[in-house]
């Protein structure tokens, strides 16, 4: 099935929204296929500031309906303590909150952007989307993260070329207790290393010590730069390194 012909057939839609390329290219292409489509963002501690503004302008500019939703994340002792399957139980609250949000608005289901290229069986919160009856018209349609990117391009939104972003939990180990203060910590630095011109990275927590994992295009640059790096984040860890590997593990 093409993406067109699903909205056809399912022509209004609510759509759990993260300010990411996959979930923005599907409401500009429910949205230029006619559909009625309202977007749900879940603001919670584990989303940092730029993804909230950057939901905003998405919407603003595709001229869709925005709805917040606020979430306690860190109220639920199960997700708090950061076991292997946090994210079932984040994604949880979420999609419990939009669906319920979604359903006092009349709408009959939700959407996310999940899509073709995603390893179903390497992310416990798939098992939420199916519990909640979140459908994925993206991967249902077979569209590839890439395909998703080249046709965002040629929409002209803003979101094509934007880094693939794991909310700030996935910085804390697994196991260690997840606390706000470990998350505002988390990014302050990530902001700093975005001002000093850095992208696609992230600021892992060991201890009170930081590990900068950065991607292939920016890490020879970040070792050069590691001295300045570790005095950007000095007052707020003891021990600043640089992952030596270039790549981020998701």
């Amino acid at each position: 099935m093409k993406l067109e012909e699903f909205f056809e057939i399912n022509n209004r839609i609510a759509v759990a929204f993260s300010g990411g390329v996959d979930s923005a290219y599907l409401i500009y292409a429910a949205l230029k296929a006619g559909a009625d489509v309202k977007a749900y963002y879940v603001k919670s501690a584990f989303q940092p500031e730029f993804e909230f503004e950057d939901a905003v302008k998405l919407v603003d500019m595709t001229g869709c309906v925005l709805s917040v939703i606020e979430a306690d994340v860190l109220s639920d002792e199960k997700v708090a303590a950061n076991p292997s399957d946090r994210c079932y139980y984040c994604k949880q609250h979420i999609m419990s909150a939009i669906t319920e949000a979604a359903e006092a608005d009349g709408y009959d289901f939700v959407c996310d952007g999940t899509n073709a290229s995603d390893d179903a069986d390497d992310r416990p919160g798939f098992r939420a989307l199916q519990e909640y009856g979140i459908r994925s018209p993206l991967r249902e349609c077979g569209l590839t993260k890439a395909e998703i990117r080249k046709e965002s391009k040629k929409a002209g939104l803003p979101t094509w070329n934007k880094p693939a972003y794991a909310c700030l939990a996935t910085r804390i180990l697994t196991g260690e207790t997840i606390t706000k203060e470990k998350l505002c910590k988390t990014e302050r630095a990530e902001s700093i290393l975005h001002g000093m011109g850095f992208r696609d990275f992230r600021v892992r927590m060991r201890g009170n010590n930081a590990l900068v994992q950065i991607e292939e295009s920016q890490h020879a640059e970040a070792l050069a730069r590691e001295g300045e790096i570790r005095k950007a984040l000095s007052d707020m860890y003891d021990e600043v390194r640089i992952d030596g590997s270039p790549r981020i593990s998701r």
